[in-house]
């Protein structure tokens, strides 16, 4: 059947046509229509299937995604276009799944698509958030959480009719599995990312995100990442997570049985991968499941060993999961007699207390656990994983050197270009060809270009018309007047101290202390921030609180305003980011080198012309390798530098505030024009912690990353030799697609098609 057949077909069953419908009710036809042809494709097949667990998968809207992977995008558009209807203002009225956050969500995401378009036999596991992390609302100078619901009648969401009993200390609860689709681009695959659910979700909270995190048969799904600052947020974040990996961990085994194999045979035809510590239970879990159905503890250890694999996705100690032994004994008594075995075993391996999985403070370590019982732990940037290897995880290195790897990061290009930049998407496939959609590492070919000056201007005409567009967006969203002929300058991520978006605040007042001494730029510049901050982290909405005050301070100012603006983007998520990545014109990548894994905005925003500001940190340093040091511009010390100051103690940001050029920007925090608009105690919070403490050092690197920022913003205007750094960024950003991640994963952890190994 053709998708006008199955459309004409979801329309009639609910008594519609297309030139008459709303754009909603056509959405809904659209969706049924496209989930029939999904249903009509097979998962992929052969040896083992790797089980992919995360808290998280942020896959934004899903309509122009499945339509390009399905190869019925330009059919879709020339069927709507013929009734006078438009693809775009249909995507509209989709409402995007509220089931991540940040990168780790995203990456996921990524990881799935690439999954399904390579071939692979794999699935996601996670859980069906109604309320997602929140939505966002910018309100007299803060954020504000509300509820995010995202579930419809007739959405992306199938019920399986599966469902698992998940046992708890004190109570039992379902677990009913349901289904997204992930099809696989363009090679007639379909796998699935299976979302667990509780029998009978409570309702949303009357205001805001509050509510009863005791309700644990109600509001179990309710939220991601429940606010931990409480005892009751703690232990519902626990029994999230053990609920996703038991019932994750009964899938694996019925589908295993289903198959005709041995429960002996596990690791020959299953993998099981971890992303960050979260599903960090799947482990004793399923030691917990093969024990119980007959097979001797110590082969169920070897088995689960052999079967799962841990990416580790961070430095941050608060970010390595320690659950006090008293909390898991309250949530999954049944699993500690397994974690105090797999705890001496390990001892047994190490009696270094660095490696211990139970402390002597009565902490389990989830990722100790993951290490130990893993048989590949990987980083995702090649600095990460050195980090990780020479100092965060060196104990674990010494011991277990054979199952440490790296796996630096990707997108998948079929969404953050074909997708959300169809201008440029056509003019690279109009200078070289179709091949690259299929391979992004073809994009080099683009390097014949240099020089076609031709070619150049037309690059710069496409991203003219994405800054156009996204003026356009901002401007019906939030009511914002953006002037396309300035240097966007972005900085999109979650709101994190240690990336750095205060040292960009900071940046912000000088620039504005500038322009009212009559120092003006040769162009505007307007500075753009998308960032939730955790309804928990102070400090973050306080940053959040900083850059809403100094967006007023400088709009206000008639001195001011033609040359400098500030954007808070409400409510960032992934339709956002695909507004904003396309436009963008500097990409803003500050974190303190050693403190960011990876990132991979970065490599959205090079794939699609921006050019990097940036520390040598995460994949920023693999960025900087493939491009050459003249097409990004670096600041800022070196992760070692940074390391040893915090081994020495040798950073005290007192010692940088005494420095006039910084004190002046600091003091300005608390001056009579931010006073007049803020929040005497956030402004003084943040101000205090300036002086302080500053535990990301942003006062270490902020005059060196103003003296660079100011020189990339004077290299703009030399508009022929940019337009050289934009198309080096998109040639050489293809090293960074997902489908080279996930081959690289394949390759050396899962071996999808080698059963038995």
């Amino acid at each position: 059947m053709t998708i006008k057949t199955e459309l004409e077909a979801a329309l009639a069953r609910r008594g519609l046509d297309l030139d008459t419908c709303d754009d909603r009710a056509l959405l809904c036809a659209l969706t049924a229509a496209l989930r029939e042809v999904e249903k009509g494709l097979p998962p992929a097949g052969g040896g083992r299937k790797v089980y992919y667990f995360s808290a998280e998968f942020l896959l934004g809207r899903l309509l122009r995604a499945n339509l390009i992977n399905l190869g019925l995008l330009e059919e879709t558009e020339a069927l709507l276009a013929a009734h006078g209807r438009s693809l775009a203002q249909v995507e509209d009225q989709e409402p995007e799944p509220s089931l991540g956050n940040g990168g780790l969500g995203r990456l996921a995401a990524c990881f799935l698509d690439s999954i399904a378009s390579l071939g692979l036999k794999g699935d996601g596991v996670g859980l069906n958030y109604h309320y997602g992390l929140f939505r966002q609302r910018l309100d007299t100078g803060r954020q504000v959480e509300e509820a995010d619901p995202w579930l419809a009648p007739e959405s992306w969401l199938l019920d399986t009719g599966v469902a698992f009993q998940v046992p708890f200390g004190d109570f039992i609860l379902t677990a009913r599995m349901y289904d997204i689709e992930v099809p696989g681009y363009r090679n007639g695959v379909c796998n699935r990312l299976h979302l667990f659910d509780v029998e009978h979700p409570a309702p949303a909270p009357a205001e805001g995100i509050d509510f009863d995190p005791t309700d644990i048969p109600g509001r179990l799904t309710s939220f991601l990442y429940p606010d931990d600052s409480t005892e009751a947020g703690r232990l519902l974040r626990l029994y999230q997570e053990y609920f996703m990996a038991s019932a994750g961990a009964q899938l694996i085994l019925k589908e295993l049985e289903e198959g005709g194999h041995s429960l002996q045979e596990l690791d020959r035809w299953a993998a099981v991968h971890i992303n960050d510590t979260h599903p960090s239970l799947v482990i004793p879990e399923l030691i917990r499941l093969l024990t119980e159905r007959g097979v001797d503890l110590e082969r169920a250890i070897y088995l689960v060993e052999r079967t799962c694999a841990y990416t580790n996705h961070t430095i941050l100690a608060e970010a390595l999961e320690k659950w006090p032994a008293a909390s898991l004994e309250r949530v999954v008594p049944h699993l500690m007699p397994i974690l105090r075995a797999l705890d001496q075993r390990a001892k047994g391996h190490s009696s270094d207390p660095r490696t211990a999985i139970w402390d002597g403070e009565d902490l389990i370590h989830m990722a100790h656990l993951d290490i130990h019982y893993s048989s590949k732990v990987n980083g995702v940037a090649e600095l990460h994983t050195e980090i990780l290897k020479n100092t965060e995880l060196r104990p674990f290195y010494q011991l277990y050197p054979e199952k440490f790897t790296n796996k630096t990061n990707g997108i998948t290009f079929r969404r953050w270009l074909m997708g959300c930049n169809e201008p440029l998407s056509a003019l690279v496939t109009e200078a070289i060809g179709p091949d690259w959609q299929r391979d992004a590492g073809r994009l080099e070919d683009l390097l014949e270009r240099q020089g076609d000056a031709a070619f150049l201007e037309r690059l710069r005409a496409v991203k003219g018309e994405n800054k156009r567009t996204l003026a356009r967006w901002l401007r019906e969203r939030q009511g914002v007047i953006v002037d396309p002929e300035s240097v966007l300058d972005i900085q999109i991520k979650r709101l994190h101290q240690y990336k750095r978006q205060q040292m960009n605040a900071l940046y912000a007042i000088w620039k504005y202390l500038r322009i009212k001494e009559g120092h003006t730029p040769p162009r505007p510049v307007t500075m753009v921030f998308g960032a939730k901050a955790a309804p928990a982290y102070t400090l973050a909405k306080d940053t959040i609180h900083l850059l809403l005050c100094l967006s007023r301070i400088i709009r206000s100012d008639p001195q001011v305003s033609p040359w400098l603006n500030l954007v808070m983007v409400e409510n960032y998520n992934v339709t956002a980011a695909e507004h904003l990545v396309p436009a963008c014109d500097v990409s803003e990548q500050i974190s303190l080198a050693s403190k960011e894994a990876s990132g991979t905005g970065n490599m959205k925003l090079m794939a699609n012309g921006a050019v990097t500001l940036g520390t040598l940190d995460g994949a920023n340093v693999e960025i900087s390798r493939l491009v050459g040091e003249g097409n990004l511009y670096l600041f800022g010390r070196s992760a070692d530098e940074v390391i040893s100051l915090y081994q020495t103690g040798g950073y005290r940001s007192s010692d940088y505030w005494q420095k006039p050029e910084v004190g002046e920007l600091v003091d300005f925090l608390l001056s009579p024009h931010m006073l007049a608009v803020g929040d005497v105690e956030s402004l003084t919070r943040l101000y205090k912690d300036f002086l302080a403490k500053d535990y990301f050092m942003a006062l270490l690197d902020l005059e060196d990353y103003i003296a660079v920022k100011e020189k990339c913003l004077t290299d703009y205007e030399d508009r022929p030799a940019w337009s050289e750094k934009m198309l080096v960024n998109i040639a050489r950003s293809g090293f960074f697609s997902s489908d080279r991640t996930i081959a690289e994963y394949n390759r050396d952890i899962w071996h999808l098609d080698e059963p038995g190994r």
